[in-house]
């Protein structure tokens, strides 16, 4: 049974919002998820459902048109409980947490890494940023992570700019960076998009062996539901700004519950499938964010659409098991759908 000294980072009631001459573009709305120690979270979703923003919000760093208007994003610390979403984005508590308690990996590194500058001497600021020694010792540190991450002659290395290397050495490096003061929590968002297959697969394993060693949290974020088949403990859905499922891999690989988690696994293929089997892609795309549907968001695309209940009112999330949540009104009772208005 998971306690609340189990859980590292809780979000209750999230919503991000981003504010533009053309509208309010509700990024986030009621966003809803834990993440415990040493756990390693999948979250996935279409591009345009709030991965990255979620991402964003944790680590408030929230782009100059966006805010966050609602809900808490509560660091569980041995001292006690902060409120990150209450925190100054600019402010010196944020900063010091950044890096040093909650690191970020990005989806291209080419466009993390300033071209001007070794890729060394970017990791010793941080080092040097949030742990107290000297330029020698950072640089031994930056070394020592460098060789950590599987980068070849690190010594040599360090002293090389980003455009020198090779995706998957800038995406380690990359890496480095973000580990370099041994945070609680990683955040990758997307960390192998920008590489092929063969280099994936070395980075998810680095991941990997690295979350056991330093046993810390990693949430990882993609739209490829191959890429945490194995790696993650528990799955968070996200479609257009909601959580819609959450539950154990295993659990929602077997038995998924919400027909947009269904349609993501019928959409994949698998091996031993028939050559004359179709694939089964879910109909229609994600909608503009100006343009958000009443009542549950999947509903144009649902095969199990219901007219005037999931047109009607947002699906409340229901709890199918101790670990296993759901936002579909195919879950609730009778009583509490016939309340949709």
């Amino acid at each position: 049974m998971v306690t609340n000294t189990d859980v590292l980072i809780e979000i209750k009631g999230l919503r991000t919002h981003f504010f533009s001459r053309e509208g309010t573009l509700k990024a986030l709305e009621d966003v809803n998820f834990r993440v415990h120690r040493r756990e390693i979270l999948g979250v996935i979703g279409e591009s345009g459902c709030g991965k990255s923003v979620t991402a964003q919000s944790i680590m408030r760093i929230v782009p100059a048109n966006g805010r966050i208007v609602a809900g808490e994003i509560l660091l569980h610390r041995d001292d006690g409980v902060l409120d990150l979403a209450k925190l100054d984005p600019r402010g010196r508590e944020i900063r010091a947490i950044r890096g040093a308690e909650i690191s970020m990996v990005f989806q291209e590194p080419m466009t993390s890494f300033s071209p001007v500058y070794s890729v060394g001497n970017q990791i010793m600021e941080v080092v040097q940023l949030h742990q107290e020694c000297g330029k020698e010792e950072a640089r031994a540190r930056t070394i020592e992570m460098l060789r950590r991450v599987g980068m070849p002659k690190a010594e040599q290395q360090v002293d090389a700019y980003p455009f020198t290397l090779s995706g998957g050495m800038r995406q380690r490096a990359m890496i480095a960076m973000a580990l370099s003061c041994q945070p609680n929590l990683l955040i990758a968002d997307e960390p192998t998009s920008a590489v092929d297959v063969t280099i994936q697969a070395q980075i998810l394993e680095l991941l990997a062996d690295l979350q056991r060693e330093m046993h810390m949290s990693i949430m990882m974020i993609t739209h490829d539901l191959g890429v945490v088949a194995e790696s993650s403990d528990n799955l968070l859905i996200m479609y257009l700004g909601r959580n819609v499922e959450y539950g154990p891999t295993e659990t929602l690989f077997y038995e998924p519950k919400h027909p947009y988690t269904q349609g993501l696994l019928s959409s994949i293929p698998k091996l031993g499938m028939l050559g004359n089997r179709d694939l089964e892609p879910i109909t229609g795309a994600v909608p503009s964010l100006y343009e958000i549907p009443d009542g549950c968001a999947f509903h144009p695309r649902c095969p199990h659409f219901m007219k005037g209940v999931c047109d009607a009112k947002v699906p409340p999330l229901t709890d199918l098991d101790a670990t296993h949540t759901v936002r579909c009104w195919l879950y609730t009772d009778e009583s509490t759908r016939g309340g949709a208005e």
